[in-house]
């Protein structure tokens, strides 16, 4: 169905995400940052929005959020201003939110990432700093709503893309790499259920080749890349059946519902003037000064893109292959390790895709205490590389070094598990199984040669699996001849 809008039309996407920085306190309170506390447990009376509570800004925040413009080759802006975005909801006692509006800290900036092998760069508008509101919780049951403001205050990023995407799967590949960044920057946990990765799409039809947007529409509650994908497809059909249909697009807020599989209007989409900006009174302006960027960009790490594209090169990986290797600093630097210590860089991916990942579901948390580590398991690739073991019987290994928490060196002896690479016993051992199955023997002779593995598999079974493949397999075409 998407196809067919095609056609004619081509999607605009822009993305609005909300990063929740990982500050010990709020942005303009010191009440605790913390996620999955009780209700109203961790507030202050600046976030309940007392009469005459004064914000203090968060230095950490700050830099966390320099941090973010460095890494995504922003312009940071050394004057910031701070402004009250005004809007009422019960989330918001203070009837504002301090925010920033057009002196951001950060201009420009650019995400990058590969999608099918390819690299796409995907430009931003702006990063803002601004304070998260609470949280309503309707019990639709009891036909009450409740206001949680433990969320009150938290520092958030704003990220805001240019209208630069055209499919869902580029969106949620742009929004998988920006999460990846700000992982790699340890400055946001990245995780869209828990609420502190948000992101809003903005989505727009236009006739192709048109330079002309077409009227936008704010899709928002995606909590997941899946969810992202299938609300902008949702949102495209939506609009290409209403526009073949002669009806005019109206510029609002929808809200996504991954249950029913649609969205759902919410309320017209505000402009700037709706929310009346004006500079907040109680914060002076914010002033960068180059020590201070500098310090910030002293911290950076080496970020994604540049870990994927130096492993394509220095370890000839595909680029899908970089992307898995590079999906947690964690693993990228495991890889690297075992890559460096064995010096087979297909032995090690190959490995470390097909079994670890299998092991782990949290790459950030788990990898950390994972049994084997890096040394342990290039202990274990080595006794492949030697021969001592096969693939297969690798695997096995690896399973007990992952339960018992065990070296493979040990496990190999207490198991009886080496490989059996003696020339002279597989030779016998293929004699003996040829003179045991002569009727197999003469039809494989007389030209049945996918007898080849039945000789193969009989040998195995003859060695209790340990024979060296390789080693098994020149000796039996020798000798069948």
């Amino acid at each position: 169905m998407l196809d067919q809008v095609l056609k004619k039309y081509e999607i605009v996407i822009g993305l609005e995400v909300h990063a929740q920085l990982n500050t010990r306190e709020k942005l303009m309170s010191a009440a605790t940052n913390d996620f999955g506390k009780g209700p109203n447990t961790s507030v202050s009376t600046i976030c309940t929005g007392m009469p005459g509570a004064l914000p203090v800004l968060n230095r950490n925040a700050v830099r966390m959020a320099v941090e973010c413009g460095l890494a995504l080759e922003c312009e940071i802006q050394r004057k910031n201003v701070f402004s009250r975005k005004h809007y009422f909801y019960p989330d918001l006692p203070k009837g504002y939110q301090i925010s920033q509006y057009d002196l951001p800290y950060a201009k420009g900036g650019r995400v990058e990432f590969y999608m099918n092998n390819e690299k796409r760069i995907i430009p931003l508008q702006r990063i803002h700093i601004e304070e998260d509101a609470g949280k309503n919780l309707h019990l639709d049951t009891q036909g009450i709503s409740l206001v949680d403001l433990n969320r009150s205050s938290v520092p958030l990023l704003e990220i805001v893309s240019e209208p630069e995407m055209r499919s869902p799967q580029e969106a949620a590949a742009y929004l998988k790499a920006l999460r990846l960044v700000l992982r790699y920057l340890d400055i946001c946990e990245g995780n869209l259920e828990e609420g502190n990765f948000r992101c809003d799409a903005n989505v727009s039809l236009r006739i192709r080749g048109s330079e002309k947007l077409g009227t936008r529409v704010e899709l928002k509650n995606i909590n997941s890349f899946r969810n992202l994908e299938r609300a902008i497809e949702y949102e495209a059909l939506r609009q290409y059946e209403a526009l073949e249909d002669n009806q005019k697009i109206v510029q609002e807020t929808r809200l996504w519902d991954a249950n029913k599989n649609q969205s759902i209007s919410m309320r017209s989409k505000e402009e700037a003037a709706d929310y009346r900006y004006m500079p907040e009174p109680d914060l002076y302006p914010l002033h960068l000064s180059d020590e201070f960027i500098e310090s910030a960009r002293s911290r950076l790490t080496e970020l994604p893109i540049r870990k994927i594209e130096r492993f394509i090169l220095s370890y000839s990986r595909s680029a899908y292959e970089a992307e898995v290797l590079c999906s947690s600093r964690e693993l990228g630097s495991f890889f690297e390790e075992v890559a460096q210590k064995i010096k087979d860089y297909d032995l090690a991916s190959n490995f470390i895709m097909t079994n670890i990942l299998a092991k782990i579901s949290n790459l950030e948390k788990e990898m950390r205490d994972f049994y084997p580590d890096a040394s342990a398991l290039s202990d274990l690739l080595n006794e492949i590389k030697q021969g001592n073991l096969s693939l297969s019987m690798a695997k096995d290994v690896f399973d007990i070094m992952v339960a018992e928490k065990r070296p493979s060196k040990e496990i190999i002896e207490s198991q009886g598990l080496s490989q059996i690479n003696d020339e002279d016993l597989i030779t016998k051992t293929v004699l003996d199984v040829m003179n045991e199955f002569p009727q197999q023997l003469r039809d494989f002779r007389s030209g049945k040669e996918k007898l080849f593995g039945f000789f193969m598999g009989q040998c195995q079974k003859a060695l209790k699996g340990k024979g060296n493949p390789s080693v098994l397999k020149k000796t039996l075409e020798k000798q069948l001849k």
